[in-house]
C-alpha cells in the first residue's frame, strides 16, 4: 500500500521500524544504479577467483574505490565482502562505534573541550547507514558524471540486518559467488 505526501504517493520504508539504523550491527546492503544500466562492466566466464569474473569499467573502477574509501569518512565503518556486479553494487557495512556510557555521547567542537549532550533516539542522523550509503552514492555520482553524463542511482537501497555469525558466513559467500550468477540475477540486464 502507498500513502501520500503532500500530495503524492509515497512507498512505505522497507526499514525495519524500531531499529537504530545507527546502531553497532552488521548490514548487508544492495545499491542498484537507476533503470538497471550496466554502469560498472561486465561479467566474464572464470569459474577458478569468482570475484575476478567481473571486467570493471572506469565507472566500476570508481565505484570499487569509493566503497573502499568509506572507513576513511566514516571512521566507526568496517567493511565485510563486496562486490560491484554490472549494475549493483553488494556489501557488508559494519558499524562499529565506540561503546557509549550511560546513554551519552561527546560532541567534538573545534578547539574547544568536548561537550557531553544527550544521545538522540536513534542517534546522530549522520552517522547511520543511510548517511554512509548517501556519502558513497555522492562519491560515485560525482566522479561518474565526468565520464557519462546520464549516470545516476536508484533512488533507495535495500539492506538487512545481519543477526549472527552464520548469517554472515553464508551473505559473503554470496557476495563472492554473485558473478557466476550474474545471468540468474533478479538484477541481471541483458
Amino acid at each position: 500500500m502507498t500513502d501520500k505526501y503532500q500530495n503524492k504517493y509515497r512507498i512505505p520504508s522497507a526499514r525495519l521500524p524500531h531499529w537504530d539504523y545507527g546502531s553497532n550491527a552488521a548490514y548487508f546492503v544492495t545499491i542498484c544504479t537507476q533503470d538497471r544500466v550496466c554502469y560498472f562492466g561486465d561479467i566474464t566466464e572464470n569459474y577458478i577467483n569468482p570475484t575476478s569474473c567481473v571486467c570493471l569499467s572506469e565507472i566500476g573502477k570508481i565505484a570499487n574505490d569509493c566503497w573502499l574509501e568509506i572507513p576513511q569518512h566514516f571512521p566507526f565503518v568496517k567493511l565485510g565482502d563486496h562486490i560491484v556486479m554490472p549494475n549493483h553494487v553488494h556489501g557488508i557495512v559494519i558499524i562499529a562505534k565506540p561503546v557509549e556510557t550511560q546513554n551519552m555521547l561527546l560532541v567534538e567542537t573545534q578547539n574547544i573541550a568536548s561537550l557531553p549532550t544527550t544521545k538522540n533516539k536513534f542517534g546522530p542522523q549522520s552517522q547511520n547507514l543511510a548517511s554512509i550509503i548517501r556519502g558513497f552514492k555522492i562519491g560515485v555520482t560525482k566522479n561518474a558524471r565526468q565520464i557519462h553524463v546520464d549516470f545516476a542511482w536508484q533512488s533507495r537501497f535495500h539492506d538487512h540486518i545481519i543477526r549472527d555469525d552464520k548469517s554472515f558466513r553464508t551473505i559473503s559467500e554470496y557476495i563472492i559467488n554473485n558473478p557466476l550468477k550474474w545471468h540468474e540475477d533478479k538484477f541481471f540486464a541483458s
